[in-house]
């Protein structure tokens, strides 16, 4: 999104993205007389906000423990190595891992973030040697998420 497509959300715009956020397959019908706007004035307006790129498609939320998925394990790394080759060759190991649904270069005691689920140890302990195995690491920090006290949250527009 450019900074032209935010600076363009209107209090109506901003009601619709909380519509859709809190549930994407409403049809545009519903969500028009959730933000008491005509059917037609909801759709250009939905339209609008898909082409300048401020709603990025629909996805369902999953439950992850109704999936098998019970442990979500935060992991920190750091590195020496900065070199375009070895962040093509990270890149491409951490995103080749399916576990991982969350990946982030950050700034502080560590390069990266990496937020993990798995079904227990054993399988988070799998996913951790595919990492280790992928690329030189300097260190490798992980932390077990205890409980999810407020996960995946909507966007505050």
């Amino acid at each position: 999104m450019t900074q032209d497509a935010a600076k363009n959300i209107d209090h109506i715009d901003a009601a619709i993205l909380r519509v859709l956020q809190r549930d994407a397959a409403l049809s545009q019908r519903e969500v028009a007389d959730e933000v008491g706007l005509s059917h037609n004035a909801c759709w250009r307006r939905m339209v609008r906000l898909r082409e300048t790129g401020v709603i990025q498609g629909q996805t369902v939320r999953l439950d992850l423990t109704r999936l098998g998925l019970g442990l979500t394990v935060f992991v920190m790394v750091r590195t020496r190595d900065h070199s375009p080759d070895w962040l093509k060759q990270f890149r491409r190991t951490v995103l080749g891992i399916e576990n991982v649904i969350d990946f982030f270069r950050i700034a502080g005691d560590y390069d990266y973030m990496l937020k993990i689920v798995a079904r227990d140890m054993n399988d988070f302990d799998l996913v951790y040697q595919r990492l280790i195995e992928g690329a030189a690491l300097e260190t490798v920090t992980s932390y077990i998420a205890m409980e999810a006290i407020a996960d995946r949250r909507d966007l505050p527009v």
